[in-house]
Formats: C-alpha cells, sequence, structure tokens
C-alpha cells in the first residue's frame, strides 16, 4: 500500500492505497489512534485475501461525532453529544462520492471503541456497507441493548470483538460490556447476519491497531469468499 494524506470533502484524511483495490475500508479515527495507523495497514495488507485500500478519516469531538444520541458518559460528567448522523450522512453523501469509486466496489465501516458502536449502528441505518468491523465496541452505551431489539440490521456481514478483560472493572457501565457483546452477536445471528464474535486477550486499551486489522481482514476475507464477491 502506498500511503498519501489528503483532503477529502472537507477533513484530511489519510488513504492507504493498493495499485487495484478490490474493495476499500473506511473507518473513523481519533487523534489517539493515528501512531497505529501504519501499524494496522501493514497487517491488512499482509494479510488480506485480496487487494484493498483503507481510508481513515479524522474525528476531532470523538464523543459528539461518534454517539448515536446523547447520554450519560462512562467517564467524566461531560455527556455522550449524538452526533452520529451528521457523521454518517457526511461519508455516504459527500466522502463517497469524493473517493469516486466503481459502483460494484464494496465498502466496509469499521472501527475501534466508540468508533466500533458507531460502526454498529451504522448497519441499522443504511446498507451502504457490506460489511462492518466493531472491535471492542462500546455497547454497554446506554439504551443500547433496547435499540438493537427494536432494529433490523441492514449489512450482510458483522465482525465483533471484545478483551478478555474488558468487563472486569468497578464501573457500573462498562461491567455490562461482556453480557452486551454476547446479546450482539445473537441478535445479529437472529437477523440473519453472518456474524463472528472474537475475543482478544486482555483490556480494553491493548493493541488497538492489531485489533482492529483483524477486524477489517476478516470483513474482507468474507467478501473474498462470495461466489461473485464484487458484483
Amino acid at each position: 500500500m502506498s500511503q498519501v494524506a489528503t483532503d477529502l470533502a472537507g477533513k484530511h484524511c489519510t488513504i492507504f492505497s493498493a495499485d487495484a483495490p478490490a474493495c476499500v475500508l473506511i473507518q473513523p479515527t481519533g487523534t489517539h489512534e493515528l501512531a497505529g495507523l501504519a501499524e494496522e495497514a501493514a497487517q491488512i495488507q499482509q494479510h488480506a485475501p485480496c487487494d484493498v485500500s483503507l481510508v481513515s478519516f479524522p474525528v476531532t469531538d470523538w464523543n459528539r461525532e461518534l454517539s448515536p444520541w446523547s447520554t450519560r458518559q462512562a467517564f467524566g460528567s461531560e455527556p455522550f453529544g449524538g452526533n452520529a448522523g451528521e457523521t454518517l450522512r457526511w461519508i455516504l453523501e459527500e466522502l463517497l462520492p469524493a473517493l469516486a469509486l466503481p459502483k460494484t466496489m464494496p465498502c466496509v465501516l469499521g472501527g475501534y471503541s466508540l468508533a466500533g458502536l458507531f460502526s454498529l449502528w451504522a448497519t441499522y441505518q443504511t446498507n451502504a456497507f457490506q460489511a462492518v468491523a466493531a472491535c471492542s465496541p462500546s455497547v454497554w452505551f446506554d439504551d443500547w441493548d433496547t435499540y438493537i431489539a427494536a432494529h433490523e440490521p441492514k449489512t450482510s456481514y458483522v465482525y465483533l470483538s471484545l478483551g478478555n478483560k474488558e468487563h472486569k472493572t468497578r464501573n457500573p457501565l462498562l461491567r455490562t460490556g461482556k453480557a452486551r457483546i454476547l446479546a450482539q452477536a445473537e441478535r445479529l445471528t437472529q437477523c440473519g447476519v453472518n456474524t463472528t464474535l472474537e475475543w482478544n486477550s486482555g483490556n480494553h486499551f491493548q493493541d488497538n491497531a492489531a485489533r482492529t486489522a483483524k477486524g477489517f481482514l476478516w470483513c474482507a476475507e468474507q467478501l473474498a469468499g462470495q461466489e461473485k464477491p464484487y458484483a
């Protein structure tokens, strides 16, 4: 992959591009994740079953831009801002057209932590993404369990992961993570979505780039395994 930083639809994006990509991976990225992007892209390039491009766009206000609705924070007093709808609109109406992808090019949306929850939420909003990688998603988010019980996903493939120590905390919200991710996987399967749940060793703050790469790789493998993968 070649790496280039470029302005797309008003945001300064980082693109790791293959010469002839068979699918494109879209990732909301916080400033705390930028240092691991090259490592993540290298792992994807090494192990992907087909050529892919990774498009990372910046998220400057993590709690506002990626949260599906306003609610309390897990830490601190500032609540989540609930502006995920505007972020998704920007991806669909501005970023994807700016990328000028072929109509048959499949898109995968994915991310880590709150970006993972945002990606999961997007599966209930649009069928624009053929697969979603929700890596250690913030499924402890208030009312998320109620939301998924009342809505149908629109994505064919969903990758879920969680660290096996993430729920071992005194924080009452974060303690629900294990039960919530199991319920999420079960609900997706019930709805006919090809779903996998991978347990990683450790807590939430370990190997973020490698865990995200694994999620994107699983999605690429599912798409490449279809009889007519990109038609």
